[in-house]
């Protein structure tokens, strides 16, 4: 059983910036991919961006020059730093990922700008 717990979201003005968490337990961390969404109101969820196990990443390219994706590995944690936020970024940020076939979903975290 794989849980992936985010954190880090909030409000934030236009032009803001956060850093979202995500902590993973029950798998080997490091072998997998693992992977960023978001779903804003009315709209369906979007895959925002990816980090392999050997740190090779690819993003949404309505997030692309803003957005950075990392991991720790030690920590079993990966990371969303966000940059030159705008109103379009406000969505639930899901952190995801998927083990033998399964896929595993947080709960996600809020993040609202404010323009």
């Amino acid at each position: 059983q794989v849980q992936l717990v985010e954190s880090g979201g909030g409000l934030v003005q236009a032009g803001g910036s956060l850093r979202l968490s995500c902590a993973a337990s029950g798998s080997r961390f490091s072998s997998n991919v693992m992977d960023w969404y978001r779903q804003a109101p009315g709209k369906e969820r979007e895959l925002v961006a990816v980090i392999a196990s050997d740190g090779l990443t690819n993003y949404a390219n309505s997030v692309k020059g803003r957005f950075i994706i990392s991991r720790d590995n030690a920590k079993n944690t990966v990371y969303l730093q966000m940059n030159s936020l705008n109103a379009e970024d406000t969505a639930v940020y899901y952190c995801a990922t998927a083990v033998n076939g399964v896929g595993y979903w947080g709960r996600g975290t809020q993040v609202t700008v404010s323009s």
